[in-house]
């Protein structure tokens, strides 16, 4: 990082997703990286997920789902975003996403999508290499 701003990173888990601990290794590592870290819990709706990241000026967004409703949540986020005049900010995924569902959400705008098992430093330097502060 070229300034002494920290990256901020808002961790979310949009939908009925009951299961997080996925959520909280990555935000921990993120944490452990130098970057700032707002999670916002379980069950968010877009709506909340947006209002949070522009309330905490954020630089990323990183949405984790496991049920399944990623191609119903995800772009849906990116629509209020982008409605919201935020569509700056980077959008990145993880969970269980199936590979033939990746090209539409990156479609829709999301930067990146992380499957189970990506090692955190990948993830990491993934931010930092496309975020600049």
């Amino acid at each position: 990082m070229s300034s002494s701003r920290k990256i901020r990173v808002l961790i979310a888990k949009p939908g009925l997703d009951g299961h997080d601990r996925g959520a909280k290794v990555v935000a921990r590592a993120l944490r452990d990286a130098g970057m700032e870290v707002i999670y916002t819990g379980l069950r968010q709706t877009p709506e909340m997920i947006v209002r949070a990241a522009i309330d905490e000026s954020v630089d990323v967004i990183g949405l984790s789902i496991l049920s399944g409703a990623h191609m119903a949540l995800f772009p849906r986020i990116m629509e209020l975003l982008r409605k919201e005049g935020a569509d700056d900010i980077l959008v990145i995924g993880g969970g269980i996403i199936p590979e033939d569902d990746v090209p539409e959400l990156k479609k829709a705008g999301i930067a990146e999508i992380f499957g189970p098992g990506t090692p955190l430093n990948e993830i990491v330097e993934y931010i930092k290499k496309n975020v600049k502060v």
